[in-house]
């Protein structure tokens, strides 16, 4: 546990130091750990660390490891990855956040799967700021429509926006862009002030485009054990 101490220490201290760069009160983001590929146990040992957002994106993965930490107070799950529909109840089941709704399609399906006593989904809606229709994410074009949709939607709370900034332009330009977007969807959805970008390498240029919060990996979590 030493190490992922020092991992977690170690990328705060440099999230703070970006925040601070920025002009921005480091208080004001939220990190999420992801923890994809690594057992249940690394969960718990982050808790006992102070973290409290975990982060996961393939459902089963997520679905079973949520069982199996169970109810830690104030811990919450976050699903990044793309969802389908027929996973939706699942999904539902075990999330705090969704941040990668980009159709109308799975906001119907999430909230189709809300069961009676349930609390409202918190969702952010995903943005492709790439030219290629076949990564994950709304295109820009149709961000509102789906804002709008999803806001109507009783048991779904849309929170903001989220992105992954493009490998072929420089992620301080594909950030800014995610800015202006969130921008819109807040002409929508007034209080919906969160925006979920930057990762590892790029987590400083997120901060300094207004990110509300970071998805961490490997840099906090250590290698990925290999998949048997």
């Amino acid at each position: 546990m030493g190490d992922l101490a020092d991992r977690l220490a170690t990328i705060d201290e440099r999230i703070a130091d970006a925040a601070r760069a920025a002009r921005r009160d480091p208080s004001e983001l939220t990190r999420i750990v992801v923890t994809k590929f690594h057992p249940a146990s690394l969960v718990e040992e982050l808790y006992g660390l102070g973290v409290r957002d975990v982060g996961e994106n393939r459902q089963q993965e997520f679905s079973r490891k949520a069982a199996e930490v169970g109810a830690l107070a104030g811990l919450r799950w976050h699903f990044i990855g793309q969802a389908q529909t027929n996973k939706a109840r699942a999904i539902r089941a075990a999330a705090s956040v969704v941040h990668s709704l980009d159709r109308s399609r799975l906001a119907d399906a999430l909230d189709a799967a809300s069961e009676p006593g349930d609390a409202v989904l918190d969702v952010l809606l995903q943005v492709n700021l790439t030219d290629d229709p076949g990564r994950g994410g709304v295109a820009p074009d149709d961000l509102e429509a789906l804002a709008a949709h999803t806001a109507a939607l009783p048991s779904l709370r849309v929170r903001g926006v989220m992105a992954v900034a493009p490998l072929d332009e420089p992620p301080a330009a594909a950030f800014e862009r995610l800015n202006r977007l969130a921008g819109a969807v807040r002409a929508v959805v007034p209080d919906a002030e969160w925006i979920s970008a930057g990762m590892t390498a790029d987590f400083a240029e997120a901060i300094a485009a207004g990110a509300t919060h970071l998805r961490i990996g490997s840099a906090i979590t250590g290698p990925r054990p290999e998949r048997g």
